[in-house]
């Protein structure tokens, strides 16, 4: 039996947000890196809203939520912010570390959930 198939469709919606949330993270960065050069616009990913309109319109069937699990996708998007910076960078650190934070206690909290879940299945697999 697939792990799925014990867990549903959670270990597969919980690998897509660790994605998302991981190209967050990585775009963050390159923010973060490129605050001092002038004319970069920040960047930013989305995800949330095309899952929820992908798992809205599947079937209430496992497969076919499968099916939109697996055809969710993150998009990465230039900012049209305008600069109030002479350069035309329109980076906010302060911003962009707060995100950062809040992006990677997801991750870790999301990463601890799935641990947790697959070590309860080996207790249970293993007797242990």
């Amino acid at each position: 039996m697939a792990i799925n198939g014990i867990y549903g469709n959670t270990i597969s919606m919980a690998s897509k947000a660790l994605d998302f949330l991981w190209a967050k993270e990585s775009v963050i960065s390159d923010n973060l890196a490129n605050v001092e050069t002038p004319g970069y616009k920040s960047k930013y990913v989305t995800f949330e809203e095309e899952f929820q309109r992908r798992l809205k319109a599947a079937d209430h069937d496992a497969q076919s939520v499968a099916g939109a699990i697996n055809a969710s996708r993150y998009q990465v998007h230039t900012s049209e912010e305008e600069s109030s910076r002479v350069d035309g960078n329109n980076v906010n650190a302060d911003v962009e570390i707060m995100e950062l934070t809040r992006t990677s206690l997801q991750y870790q909290y999301l990463l601890r959930s799935v641990s947790s879940d697959i070590s309860r299945l080996n207790t249970v697999i293993t007797g242990q």
